[in-house]
């Protein structure tokens, strides 16, 4: 029996359950707003902790990590961490990703923004319309909401 049959199975039994009582019998999975494990794992939910962890490392043209980063390095860096290669530019990166709405956009989705000259910056999405990011020289790696919508949102595969 699996725990989605067991859960109501049990429920029948006892009748009303509290939530933390059902929580603690079934775990984690069954409770609002959290995620199973095989999610807490995954590539993307990885890149978006490796990436968090780089908080207030220096922004350096061309550094890829692990103590300074560029835009496109922290991308680089923390999905190489995670267990996937990226290219290295922000344009190649978006060449390589598959494009995704952004009403399916998810965390660990990399957030391109484009100008005339093409893609100049990407970030790793964060969830409620935020990054993780380098964003400029004399800046460091941070947490930002996302400020144009001039972007576009990139699903690594």
């Amino acid at each position: 029996m699996t725990m989605r049959t067991h859960v109501p199975n049990l429920l029948a039994r006892t009748g009303t359950i509290s939530v933390l009582a059902l929580v603690t019998v079934a775990g984690t999975a069954l409770a609002p707003g959290t995620t199973t494990d095989a999610e807490a794992t995954s590539v993307p939910t990885k890149a978006v902790r490796i990436a968090a962890s780089k908080k207030g490392s220096p922004y350096r043209y061309g550094s890829q990590g692990p103590h300074s980063f560029d835009c496109s390095g922290l991308t680089r860096y923390s999905f190489k961490r995670a267990g996937r290669a990226l290219p290295r530019t922000a344009a190649a990166q978006y060449n390589s990703s598959r494009r995704v709405p952004k009403a399916a956009r998810k965390a660990g989705d990399l957030v391109f923004f484009h100008s005339s000259g093409g893609v100049y910056h990407v970030g790793i999405y964060a969830g409620r319309g935020r990054i993780w990011h380098a964003p400029k020289a004399g800046s460091a790696v941070r947490l930002e909401r996302i400020w144009t919508r001039a972007v576009s949102y990139g699903r690594v595969r």
